[in-house]
């Protein structure tokens, strides 16, 4: 592993693969839930979902000495018109990844294929009821934070929107093998906002794979703004960034000197 320098409030560390990233990354949420969990009893959490999440999720459920049962959870988005039953929704994926693994049993689902407006008031008043302990996220092959895609909207106050999907997400889902063709690909989806993100007390991205390199290089040594929205971690006050040997191909100091 190795620590790169600090980019504002930014942590970064690389790893040699993912599964060593993985390891270490799900060593850091589970020691924050605990604390969280020790301090107040409970613990609020967003989690992320998709490929890149594999193998985190899989060592964060592995960890000993969390009650689940103390800890509430939201995510960061769905898509709109797509069943629970699709092998692509978010909530399938997280049922069964993470809350059938660790039993979860205070959990908030984004309801797409019913009334996608009236799923925003109901979880979004909810999430917006306490602060959130820490949220896991990822970054998206176009710089996308959630499916907040460029450009994206850094002031709405709202916690979710129903956004619009471009082409470069919704092929990566084509790519990631979700869908058989962007032609099935869902456009629309509801997505928790850029703001609302940042209000996390703590935020942990896992952003493995050589896919990602471009994403990374572009949020984290490029301009910070909504053409690459994931940038904007760079202003947020505790964010630790996990990449592999591949995802950190582009930085400047990519990936040199790891075992």
């Amino acid at each position: 592993m190795k620590n790169r320098a600090k980019d504002d409030a930014l942590a970064v560390k690389v790893f040699d693969d993912k599964y060593a990233l993985a390891v270490v990354a799900a060593e850091q949420a589970a020691a924050s839930i605990r604390r969280s969990i020790h301090a107040r009893r409970y613990a609020r959490i967003i989690a992320a979902t998709g490929a890149a999440q594999f193998e985190f999720l899989e060592a964060l459920t592995r960890a000993a000495d969390i009650d689940w049962r103390c800890v509430e959870m939201f995510h960061l988005d769905e898509y709109i018109g797509l069943p629970m039953s699709h092998p692509a929704s978010f909530r399938r994926f997280l049922q069964e990844r993470l809350i059938q693994k660790v039993g979860i049993t205070n959990y908030h689902f984004l309801d797409g294929d019913n009334d996608p407006s009236a799923t925003i008031r109901r979880v979004g008043k909810a999430l917006v009821a306490a602060p959130i302990d820490i949220a896991f996220v990822g970054i998206g092959e176009n710089g996308h934070l959630a499916f907040n895609d460029p450009p994206a909207d850094f002031e709405t106050e709202e916690a979710y929107l129903i956004v619009n999907l471009d082409e470069a997400c919704r092929l990566q889902q084509v790519g990631e093998g979700w869908f058989p063709s962007i032609s099935e690909t869902p456009k629309r989806a509801i997505s928790m906002s850029i703001r609302q993100i940042l209000k996390a007390e703590e935020i942990l991205a896992v952003v493995p794979d050589s896919r990602k390199a471009k994403a990374v290089q572009a949020c984290l040594e490029g301009e910070i703004g909504p053409m690459a929205p994931a940038s904007i971690l760079r202003r947020h006050r505790n964010t630790t960034v996990y990449l592999d040997r591949n995802s950190a191909a582009l930085l400047r100091q990519a990936a040199q000197n790891i075992p």
